[in-house]
């Protein structure tokens, strides 16, 4: 027998998956089938719930290359199965991406028509005959195919052109000129039509995957089992409930598909114009463009079909489907010569120079005669917009602890009916029952026991959750995870546009002369200053546009360049006459302050004055801002001059280190710490004068890196962002609910420390402490300095302090006093340090860590993994634009953007600030708890009636099928669905409420309801038989005095239901004893503070209780002979009554004194109980704060340095 052969595939990715191969096995599909015929087809549908037994019980185990079924399995933590069929096609060729060496002579058809496989087949192999064709294995997963490589002896996936690994250089030598047609042909076999197919699949279908549903099977089996009782009435209402819930459900899913696939089809088909080798330009769908293509990016713009990269040309691009940010981006082409195009070229890494599939192209900038050209690098489901899509259709499943405790509550379930289901089966038996009845009645228990509306039931809870979130401008793709919102514990928060204003102000400007800062300025448009090589650099160091008329770009370019009063022009190519067959753009001062200063102006000194009239600056190229680099420079020509001014602004630090030290003062690093202390947000400028050699086609060609060095300092722009007027109050009530809040932004760590003290994320009386790590270099190891931050002055604003500190005093006492006293700022360089060589500390930073400045985007999504890796619940809240992989990773993603990018985000709120966060939790809180809530009540109501039916069972008795309906129907599912009505609390409390259904006081509350409910059952079913007027019942039986003309007990001698034995004086106390417990435990489980409204105050439930309440008082003390008649039950004595009566209160209140004593002593009786009050925290980061507690040498002591070779602190110089 062969071994098992297990690859991986996608290895190291978040789609990594293991692969076995099998064979089709004759003799065991004939036993399948054998079986599926004695079970009914059930065999085969649990083959179709377990696609691994399917694979298992029908396949042998074979090699991946002789594999004709494979079986899939993630190796994530949902560790899901799928199934896949090997398929084989016959190409020319092994890999898409070789150069086929085909005969050019041959000629070669311009169709643009739409080509399919079988037509590509036929084409390559007239045009191949000398090539003998290669049979290729592959299969088809979630949107993607996966090829067989000889090679590695496994399946690979081809995403594009980047798999070759080519360099920059080498995309612009061996792929300007485009693909042949055949070539492309030949590659269409592979990465197939260039289309984001989302296929609509028919009502059908659709109908078929959901009546499969193991939920729906069973509740078809309970059906079919109450028709052979003729129980036709509840049989019908649960068939009329399932028919409105798969149809309900049919309807979201179709709507779902048919919002996705308008969305992908919307100009997902365009017409190119597609570059053919020999220069020759012909025009082509979208649909059969295929990486290595040349496309041609029109002046007037387009909507991209695919991902490819910019080589000749500029791009101003819309990319707020990705990115969510609106701004327009500037797109420049790859690298040709130079340092940077010796490098791979990656599409994470060149995303400047990359244009991605949806995002729209608003204007292109070239050369005079050129075109702006892309050769195509992805298709497909392989581009950027299409892995997004993949990933709606194909979601990783929810894990949240709730749903598998239900699992578990359920199968526990299905214990209990198993032991009815032997009991039913053993007195029976004893009792010389038919067969046909044992059978029935047996089954029956198990319907009984695992309630058929209990997923309906739990679902409400979460929908109505979902309703109120958009009343107050919350919107959700994702409700399952509000329940998740209820147990978030951390919130990380992005800094600019979410804790403070989206918009930065221009507080002033400090330019800085002969190595030295003059004062600040506030306005940079005065008269000495408009003509400075300083304003100059904000005049043109930026990416705006004009679109429409109007400027647009990135808000902070905005505001620098409006500050400067100048004048922003796209001339036209008449007007580029003057500055070269270039079109740049052109900036120029307002007309009445050009001849001002111009002699001190270090562009005009050597200029006439002649020249000076059309004072005009024109951008001939520009390096566009890079997060990792912190900066963006221009290269740009002065109307008349002969030489080039190179300038440049970022990050200070950065900057400066660019800068002729004598150029930068003296005073620049307490300058620059006094501004950021302040929470000013600073930008450095900076000035180099080029060669006069240097032509305009030869800076088209030169890298950043010869252009940004020797530049001379010029000085500060000083923004001031704004605290936004919620965030205090809104983290200052997260804090009082025991949740930890963090900030997590791309902003100058000074700024951000000074921005979490002023909005109360630090307190006054905290210190931070500054991790700051430097990675190995010649031959010194990694380190860690610690650098202890002084705690500010008092300032105005110290009333506000003394406000916050009295209303937390609650909290100060809760909280170990040595949690209080630090917090740790760290930058994403040091973080990125501390992640790979030491290791070890990573969790034990973040545990106190409060404040991440300079992170990078994936540097954030790492930072929520690390918090989740030490069990915290994790929140996320940003504006969408550069936290769209947190958003996603995080338990609950919340952005504050309502475009496009949002749909990474399972939240989206309409309030452009964080108060929308703790409206989430408190909503989450309150569905969780209702979740609980309807779970107890719906497991007791199918223990309840479990005990009602086998107390019947016992004298060969059972509930009628009109007392199942009043039941299920008017007791049961108006008060499920009524309970979940309850709004969530006006506030966030301390506690938070159980992660758990399997927790020792949630059993310990179901299971004392339980054994009450068994007592005062068992108790009425004895006491009924002990009565002196007891007797066995028949229609004439006359207890409490009625007539035996009645027309009730007239009704009865012929009454249909006699040989089942319905009615009699046990079923009669049953129901009314069981029907008073269902409410009892209805109003005893509906809690409301802390989580929830009162249950007072929840109308619609009350009047349902009240309502039933009166009902059955009212026909258990004043019979009424039609409802009777109606119910199946039967009179009893007027005493009875009132002992009924007097069990029914005795029982509610026993209940209700039970839940009390649990709630308030059941978890410390429970620990006494099992000897477990001194047991360990689960949570591992509680178990991290306990130990760090007893660690002397945590927090380092202050200008205290960590090697990475032993991680232990050895003390330096003060630094």
């Amino acid at each position: 027998m062969k071994t098992k052969e297990v690859k991986i595939i996608n290895q190291g990715l978040e789609d990594e998956m293991e692969v076995w191969g099998y064979q089709p096995c004759l003799w065991k599909m004939i036993l399948v089938g054998v079986g599926a015929v004695c079970s009914g087809g059930l065999l085969l549908l649990l083959l179709y719930w377990l696609p691994e037994w399917g694979v298992k019980v029908t396949c042998t185990c074979t090699s991946l290359r002789d594999a004709h079924t494979l079986l899939l399995k993630t190796t994530d933590e949902f560790r899901q199965w799928f199934r896949a069929k090997v398929h084989v096609m016959s190409a020319p060729g092994k890999n898409p991406l070789d150069s086929l060496e085909l005969q050019s002579t041959a000629q070669l058809t311009n169709g643009d028509g739409d080509h399919g496989i079988s037509a590509v087949h036929q084409e390559l192999h007239g045009k191949c005959a000398h090539r003998q064709p290669v049979q290729i294995h592959y299969f088809t997963h979630h949107s993607t195919k996966y090829y067989w490589n000889d090679v590695m002896q496994n399946f690979e996936l081809h995403k594009g052109l980047e798999d070759v690994k080519m360099s920059c250089a080498s995309i612009h030598s061996a792929h300007s000129s485009g693909l042949s047609k055949t070539l492309q042909d030949y590659r269409r076999l592979f990465f197939g039509e260039n289309e984001i197919a989302v296929r609509v699949p028919s009502i059908f279908k659709l109908l078929i995957k959901e009546v499969l549903n193991p939920f729906y099977i069973f509740q078809l089996f309970s059906v079919v089992l109450w028709s052979a009782e003729d129980y036709y009435y509840y049989a019908t209402a649960i068939v009329f409930m399932s028919v409105i819930s798969i149809a309900t459900s049919l309807y979201s899913i179709k709507k779902q598909y048919v919002m996705l696939h308008d969305m992908v089809a919307a100009h997902s088909v365009v017409r190119v114009s597609v570059f053919r080798g020999n220069k020759d330009i012909e025009q082509a769908m979208s649909t059969d463009l295929v990486p290595g293509d040349v496309i041609i990016i029109p002046a007037n713009g387009m909507i991209m079909p695919c991902d490819a990269v910019l080589i000749c040309g500029t791009c101003i691009i819309n990319e707020s489907m990705l990115t969510g940010e609106s701004v327009p981006v500037t797109k420049t082409s790859l690298p040709s010569l130079g340092e940077e195009a010796a490098v791979s070229y990656n599409v994470e890494e060149h995303k400047r120079h990359t244009l991605f599939c949806g995002t729209h192209v608003i204007q292109t900038r070239f050369y005079a005669g050129e075109l702006v050209k892309a050769v195509v690098v992805r298709t497909g489901f392989s581009t950027e917009k299409g892995q997004l899509v993949r990933s709606i259709l194909h979601p990783k499943p929810t894990d949240f602890k709730l749903y598998r405790d239900a699992y578990l509550f359920l199968l526990c379930l299905v214990g209990v009916a198993g032991v009815g289901f032997i009991y039913t089966v053993v007195l029976s038996i004893m009792n010389k029952v038919p067969v046909k009845t044992i059978i029935i009645e047996s089954l029956d228990i198990i319907t009984i026991t695992v309630p058929p509306a209990l997923p309906a039931a739990m679902t409400a809870g979460i929908v109505y959750a979902q309703r109120r979130l958009k009343r107050v401008g919350i919107f959700c793709i994702s409700p399952q995870r509000i329940n998740m919102c209820g147990q978030l514990n951390l919130v990380c928060f992005d800094k600019t546009g979410t804790l403070t204003e989206d918009g930065l102000d221009l507080w002033g400007v400090q330019t800085a002369e002969d190595g030295s800062f003059s004062p600040p300025e506030a306005d940079a448009a005065k008269g000495s200053l408009v003509n400075s090589a300083f304003v100059a650099c904000m005049a043109t160091c930026h990416s705006l546009t004009k679109i429409e008329g109007e400027l647009s770009g990135d808000p902070l370019d905005l505001k620098m360049f409006n500050a400067t009063g100048w004048i922003l022009e796209e001339p036209t190519e008449e007007e580029t006459a003057l500055h070269n067959p270039i079109m740049p753009t052109v900036v120029r001062p307002p007309k009445h302050s050009i001849p001002e200063a111009s002699q001190k102006n270090p562009l005009t000194q050597n200029m006439e004055l002649s020249e000076l009239s059309p004072f005009e600056i024109g951008i001939v190229r520009q390096f566009p801002f890079s997060s990792t680099l912190q900066r963006m420079s221009v290269v740009v020509r002065r109307l008349g001059e002969k030489h080039m001014n190179a300038f440049l602004k970022g990050a200070p630090e950065v900057v400066a280190s660019l800068c002729k030290q004598h150029t930068v003062p003296q005073s620049f690093p307490e300058t620059l710490e006094s501004y950021t202390r302040q929470g000013f947000r600073v930008i450095a400028l900076a000035h180099r004068q080029l060669e006069a050699k240097l032509s305009w086609h030869k800076v088209q060609s030169l890298s950043r890196d010869l252009i940004e060095t020797n530049m001379e300092f010029l000085g500060l722009i000083i923004m001031q962002n704004k605290i936004k007027e919620e965030t205090a109050g809104v983290l200052r009530e997260l804090r009082q609910a025991n949740i930890r809040t963090l900030m997590v932004t791309g902003d100058n760590m000074l700024t951000a420390i000074s921005v979490a003290r002023e909005c109360g994320m630090v307190r006054a009386n905290e210190r931070v402490i500054i991790a700051e790590a430097a990675p190995p270099k010649d031959f010194h190891l990694a380190s860690i300095t610690w650098h202890y931050t002084e705690n500010p002055a008092p300032t105005t604003k110290d009333n506000q302090t003394v406000e916050i500190n009295l209303r937390d005093e609650e909290y100060d006492k809760k909280v170990p006093q040595q949690e209080q006293r630090y917090h740790f700022a760290v930058t994403g360089r040091t973080f990125a340090v501390i992640t790979e060589h030491f290791p070890q500390l990573v969790q034990k930073l973040v545990l106190r860590a409060t404040v991440f400045a300079r992170m990078a985007p994936d540097q954030k999504t790492q930072l929520v993994e690390v918090l989740q890796s030490i069990d915290y619940t994790v929140g996320m809240c940003g504006d969408g634009a550069n936290d769209c992989g947190a958003l996603k990773r995080a338990h609950s993603g919340i952005s504050l953007s309502e475009l496009e990018a949002s749909v990474a985000s399972p939240f989206t709120s309409s309030t452009p600030n964080i108060s929308c966060v703790p409206n989430l939790i408190r909503e989450g809180r309150a569905a969780l708890i209702t979740s609980f809530c309807v779970f107890k009540f719906m497991a007791l109501y199918s223990i309840i009636q479990y005990l009602s039916v086998t107390l019947l069972y016992s004298i060969l008795s059972n509930l009628g099928d009109f007392q199942f309906l009043f039941i299920d129907i008017a007791i049961i599912l108006i008060i499920a669905f009524t309970m979940s009505l309850s709004p969530a609390w006006k506030e966030l409390v301390w506690q938070r409420p159980p992660s758990s259904l399997i927790s020792g006081p949630l059993l310990f509350s179901v299971l004392t309801q339980i054994l009450t409910s068994l007592v005062f059952q068992v108790l009425a079913f004895l006491l009924v038989r002990q009565q002196s007027w007891y007797e066995t019942w028949t229609p004439q039986s006359d207890a409490c005095n009625v007539s035996r003309s009645s027309p009730s007990h007239s009704l009865n001698v012929t009454s249909p239901h006699d040989h089942k034995n319905i009615r009699n004086y046990e079923n009669t106390t049953l129901f009314y004893v069981s029907s008073f417990q269902y409410l009892a435990v209805a109003i005893i489980f509906s809690k409301g503070k802390p989580f929830r409204q009162p249950s007072y105050k929840n109308w619609p439930f009350m009047l349902s209780c009240i309502g039933l309440y009166t009902f059955l008082l009212l026909i258990m003390l004043y019979p009424v002979p039609a409802i009777d008649s109606f119910l199946e039950i039967v009179c009893v004595p007027p005493d009875w009554r009132v002992t009924l009566a007097i069990i029914v209160i005795v029982n509610a209140a026993v209940s209700f004194m039970l839940e009390e004593a649990n709630d308030h002593w059941g978890s410390s009786f429970l620990s006494w109980l099992l000897c477990r009050r001194s047991k360990p925290p689960r949570v591992r980061y509680m178990y991290l704060a306990l130990e760090l507690q007893d660690d002397v040498d945590w927090p380092p002591r202050p200008s205290t340095v960590t090697y990475a070779s032993d991680s232990q602190s050895h003390t330096s110089a003060p630094l």
